[in-house]
């Protein structure tokens, strides 16, 4: 598969409405190829400013985005993909009731803790203060 062809691919399967990153499309990639491939950035770099030189790919931002001439290129090669006939599908064996459950008798709920009241002492009154009386002037 071409770096060409695998970036078309990426984009398809990504499915961004903004378009993929370079990111994204690279991990995508990497991720699908072969593993007697070895990934070669300066091809992938390449392949993206050509595809975007002759039209196949619009860069938004730092996103690419199939041009509409090669999303319908691509619709085109996914369509004639003979479809495998569905095998018949088997009668389901009858289901067997299930055996009633027994029912278990409740358990009973442990007898709440008492709480013992621990009363706090009383903080000891603080003595008012007396005042001093000053001698009156005559």
């Amino acid at each position: 598969m071409s770096y060409k062809a695998g970036i078309i691919a990426a984009i398809t399967e990504l499915k961004d409405r903004t378009g993929s990153s370079t990111i994204a499309i690279k991990k995508h990639m990497q991720e699908n190829m072969p593993a007697d491939k070895k990934w070669l950035n300066g091809m992938f770099l390449k392949a993206l400013k050509e595809g975007v030189a002759s039209g196949a790919f619009i860069k938004v931002k730092a996103s690419y985005k199939l041009s509409p001439a090669a999303k319908t290129a691509a619709k085109k090669k996914a369509a004639p993909k003979p479809k495998k006939k569905a095998a018949p599908k088997k009668k389901a064996a009858p289901k067997k009731k299930a055996a009633p459950k027994k029912k278990t008798a409740p358990k009973k709920k442990a007898a709440p803790k008492k709480k013992t009241a621990t009363k706090k002492k009383a903080a000891p009154k603080k003595k008012a203060a007396t005042k001093k009386k000053t001698a009156e002037k005559k």
